[in-house]
């Protein structure tokens, strides 16, 4: 990621400073903070939590998924515990980079989630309003979903989960992007050269576009059962034929303080 930051290839990155490797990543990655908008991938499941958590992580460890959707929407999640998580990973991130998150977004957009998105919020209007942080709003029309044909479903859903927290955030006066795109099945045989191609169709003034690169080591296998598609992922947009996409779709590449102003698409990896 930080290849690829530095060769214009991506504007940001968000970063999971639960992760052991925060500490020792943090340093060259800070180094590209003059080229690159760094931020907070906030992370609520499947890793370690950064302090205890007795009702969300009884044995140490975050839940999955599918575990911490249902805790959401039956309302049985700690606000206050949610919270203190949330603002020790902010303090991490801080403790680091030496400046609070430019962004903020969640590991499998746990973010957007009931009693998460509240926690979110209320820490958002304590500490990170007056830098002008940015939240990822991981909502999209259903008709380009459809017309996209890019994991529909999957992109629908999580479209759907987060209409609440982007109403919250937008009444808010909370900056944010206007577009979002990226979400992928991650299934045998796509072709990433094609789903970016579909995803930068038709693009739009402020539009996000996800991505996750990675060279796959042991470690990477070890933390997130998603590896090889990051290979290909990583190879696609090094190379020239990305570049020519760009162009040829009429995209730029841009800041999020930049596509504020100009309202051009912004790109975005998550980092592990």
């Amino acid at each position: 990621m930080r290849e690829l930051i530095s060769a214009g290839r991506l504007t940001a990155t968000g970063c999971m400073t639960a992760s052991k490797f925060w500490p020792s990543e943090a340093a060259p990655l800070r180094a590209l903070a003059g080229r690159s908008d760094i931020g907070l991938h906030l992370t609520l499941t499947d890793h370690l939590p950064t302090g205890a958590m007795p009702r969300l992580a009884p044995e140490g460890r975050l839940p999955p998924l599918g575990r911490l959707l249902l805790a959401a929407a039956i309302r049985r999640l700690d606000s206050g515990e949610i919270e203190a998580e949330i603002e020790r990973q902010i303090d991490r991130f801080e403790a680091e980079m030496g400046f609070a998150p430019i962004f903020v977004d969640g590991h499998q957009h746990a973010h957007q989630l009931p009693v998460v998105r509240d926690a979110l919020l209320a820490i958002y209007e304590r500490r990170l309003r007056r830098h002008g942080t940015w939240l990822r709003y991981c909502v999209e029309p259903l008709g380009g979903l459809l017309r996209r044909r890019v994991a529909p479903l999957r992109a629908g859903i999580v479209a759907l989960l987060g209409r609440r927290f982007a109403r919250l955030g937008r009444k808010a006066g909370i900056p944010g992007n206007t577009g979002f795109r990226g979400v992928r099945a991650f299934a045998p045989g796509e072709e990433f050269a094609a789903l970016m191609a579909r995803f930068l169709t038709d693009a739009t003034d402020g539009m996000l576009v996800m991505c996750h690169p990675a060279i796959p080591d042991a470690a990477l296998a070890a933390a997130d059962p998603v590896v090889e598609p990051r290979r290909a992922e990583y190879a696609f947009l090094r190379a020239g034929a990305f570049a020519s996409l760009l162009d040829e779709k009429r995209v730029a590449l841009v800041r999020f303080k930049e596509a504020a102003g100009s309202r051009k698409p912004a790109a975005e990896t998550d980092r592990r």
